[in-house]
């Protein structure tokens, strides 16, 4: 969905120099020449972001601010102000304005109070939703009811009053990114920004851009001046997610921010300082990486003052369950279904499983599952056959079975699967109906 923007401005050169630059950045811009249309177009639509000149015919910029604040309150508002009237500036402030510019103004700089705006609305967003969603007293009882989770979860709330770093390790999909975001949600920096970054997903000169941001010229294409995810996430949380993929040029430079607390933007000669938690993820076996030389041992200790290991689903059975009731419950409104829950015969294929994609593997499939499933519970026929059929049998010396019984065995979970019809159950063994019926009949 576009970003918003409504101006009031009553000066035509002023108004039409705004609209074009905002249109430019990508904004859906809309304009008004006086207080009156301004009221109609806040009446008629919802705007994320509200600009208007402080002198205006109609209402004017406080009029307006006043209205805004009382029947919009998702609207924030930018007050432009001449600089004789930078008393009412600072009284628009103090009405709930969250910004004002003074004439003239640089339109480079307007843009980016708009982008702080947004980003800051959509990190606000991102919180608030944090704390209904994966609050610590909310998220314990749901998603973990495993023994090696609950030790996770314990470890997360014995450092909630630390800002230390913290590297993440763990197969692909256990949920990493889940686990970052609860200990940024439990610490100190709770009401703070918590940003991600995918390492893998960038080109190690997207990833310096990305991450320390660059000055005007710096490269081709670099046209205005942008700020990095290291800078804009001042005071609160980065979060690494394999951080194993990054060059060692920028591992370097990492550490340097990490050691010092400063750095400098693509093509700057200006050191920038910064206030930053680090939290890093990986799927690499970062010892190795870093006896082959493809990781900075100086970086792996210093995001390492606290390594959390995220166990894989197969390894923590007791989660299954909840997780699956949690993210059935996380899709069913925006698929509009309505259903119950799952089957037993369901729910004993999760619990057969492997999961080689873990957490992220199980969520998939059961959106899917809700798709496809017609009735209002989820059965056994909504989820792929590979996972119906390749299930794990843990063997114990003291539990050997004979090749008969295990045949048997194997024989009626497919007929479960296939909910009794045996004619398929046949045809996916890949045997007749007759030998089916032989293997039932012998005892």
């Amino acid at each position: 969905m576009a970003y918003k923007i409504l101006v009031a401005e009553d000066e035509e050169i002023t108004l039409n120099n705004l609209l074009d630059t905002l249109r430019e950045e990508g904004y859906e811009v809309h304009g008004t020449k006086d207080g009156y249309e301004a009221v109609q177009s806040l009446g008629k639509e919802h705007f994320d972001l509200f600009i208007t000149d402080i002198k205006m015919p109609g209402y004017n910029g406080i009029e307006l601010l006043t209205r805004v604040k009382d029947e919009y309150q998702d609207t924030e508002v930018i007050i432009i102000t001449g600089f004789g009237s930078i008393g009412s500036a600072v009284t628009a402030m103090k009405k709930g304005a969250y910004d004002y510019i003074t004439k003239p103004f640089d339109l480079d700089e307007l843009v980016l109070r708009v982008k702080k705006i947004q980003e800051q609305k959509i990190l606000k967003k991102e919180n608030i939703a944090l704390k209904t969603f994966f609050g610590m007293k909310k998220e314990i009882p749901i998603v973990a009811k495993s023994e090696k989770m609950k030790k996770v979860l314990s470890v997360i709330d014995g450092m909630k009053d630390s800002d230390c770093s913290v590297l993440l390790t763990g197969e692909s999909g256990v949920g990493k990114n889940l686990v970052a975001k609860i200990i940024h949600s439990s610490g100190r920096r709770q009401d703070r920004s918590f940003l991600p970054i995918n390492c893998a997903t960038f080109t190690e000169e997207l990833l310096a851009s990305e991450l320390f941001g660059h000055e005007k010229g710096a490269f081709t294409g670099a046209f205005k001046t942008k700020q990095g995810l290291i800078e804009i996430a001042d005071t609160g949380t980065l979060f690494l997610d394999e951080v194993a993929e990054m060059s060692p040029n920028l591992q370097a430079k990492l550490l340097k921010v990490v050691e010092e607390g400063e750095f400098f933007r693509v093509g700057g000669t200006k050191s920038i300082k910064i206030d930053v938690r680090f939290i890093a993820a990986t799927n690499q076996d970062v010892k190795r990486l870093i006896s082959e030389g493809k990781f900075r041992e100086d970086l792996y200790y210093r995001l390492n003052v606290m390594e959390i290991n995220i166990p894989p689903l197969r390894e923590r059975i007791e989660d299954i369950k909840p997780l699956s009731i949690f993210f059935l419950q996380k899709h069913l409104p925006k698929l509009k279904k309505k259903i119950t829950g799952f089957t037993k015969e369901a729910m004993d294929v999760f619990m057969n499983y492997s999961f080689p994609g873990n957490v992220r593997e199980l969520e998939n499939i059961i959106e899917r599952a809700i798709i496809l499933e017609k009735s209002n519970i989820i059965t056994p026929e909504s989820l792929p056959q590979s996972i119906r059929i390749l299930q794990i049998e843990t063997l114990a010396p003291d539990n050997i079975k004979t090749v008969d019984e295990m045949t048997k065995e194997y024989a009626e979970k497919v007929l479960k699967i296939f909910g009794g019809n045996k004619s398929k159950a046949a045809e996916a063994l890949g045997i007749s109906r007759t030998s089916l019926w032989k293997i039932f009949k012998e005892d």
